[in-house]
């Protein structure tokens, strides 16, 4: 089992996760997809994505909502997102660069320290640091899968 701690961003009255680069994140448990919010053209430039397909729907914020789909790396403590599914979406005006959804943390034991800012994960024996997280069009339906990458 591994154990790792990611500071939260104090500031944010919400889980805030700070990530490399200088990405920020908002963990969102009620989240089934993960979604950029920020420029797509700082998505593309920093971390390489590259975009698999415009105007995707998907449903969060309140109904239905679109945007385009991108395949990036993201890293996260010690947990890599290798080519990981990401829709862009920067409709919405907040302080963070992308949400990250619960999908991100299958399999994987999270807790939220609100009161020291830190954002704990454990990772089972039988689980991977190295994540495949990708979305599949299932007869219209997106649907999540995340799953540990062997070493």
């Amino acid at each position: 089992m591994q154990q790792m701690t990611i500071d939260l961003d104090f500031e944010q009255q919400r889980p805030v996760v700070i990530m490399d680069k200088g990405l920020t994140g908002l963990l969102d448990t009620g989240a089934y997809i993960p979604v950029w919010t920020s420029r797509e053209d700082l998505l593309v430039k920093k971390f390489g994505a590259k975009k698999i397909a415009d105007n995707v729907g998907f449903t969060g914020f309140g109904g239905a909502a679109y945007g385009n789909l991108y395949k990036a790396t993201f890293q996260m403590g010690k947990i890599i997102y290798p080519e990981m599914s990401i829709i862009a979406n920067n409709d919405m005006d907040v302080p963070f660069n992308m949400i990250l959804s619960a999908t991100m943390f299958q399999n994987l034991i999270y807790e939220i320290d609100d009161k020291n800012h830190k954002l704990n994960v454990i990772i089972p024996d039988d689980e991977s640091t190295v994540r495949d997280l990708h979305l599949e069009d299932r007869d219209g339906n997106i649907v999540v899968l995340c799953n540990s990458i062997a070493l």
